[in-house]
């Protein structure tokens, strides 16, 4: 299972960086590595820094002509939107994914 996060520009890869880091990207970037380590593969691309991924995947191209960057962060799975506009919290990640979020392993 593949889960690809686009996030909106930012400053670094996990927009964790400098001095006023949000919390709210500290803690999905926290969620993202605990879902790796159930097994789940991440990738995440960054508006400012791989502007080509989000060319090459139609839904997130079509997504943007659409609604702008203010449809971002986009998590898809499966080339689907899970979630747009704002970063789930751990359950509902884990939730979308098919694990329990005590659970050793990702279901499959």
């Amino acid at each position: 299972m593949k889960i690809q996060v686009f996030d909106p520009a930012m400053c670094c890869s996990t927009g964790v960086c400098g001095p006023n880091v949000d919390p709210a990207l500290a803690r999905f970037a926290a969620d993202l590595a605990w879902l790796q380590s159930e097994g789940v593969e991440v990738e995440r691309f960054n508006l400012s820094q791989q502007p080509q991924a989000f060319l090459a995947s139609a839904v997130v191209r079509r997504t943007l002509q659409s609604d702008g960057v203010e449809s971002l962060p986009l998590i898809l799975r499966g080339g689907e939107i899970l979630f747009r506009g704002a970063y789930p919290t751990r359950r509902e990640l884990a939730e979308a994914v098919g694990i329990e979020p005590g659970a050793r392993k990702a279901v499959r």
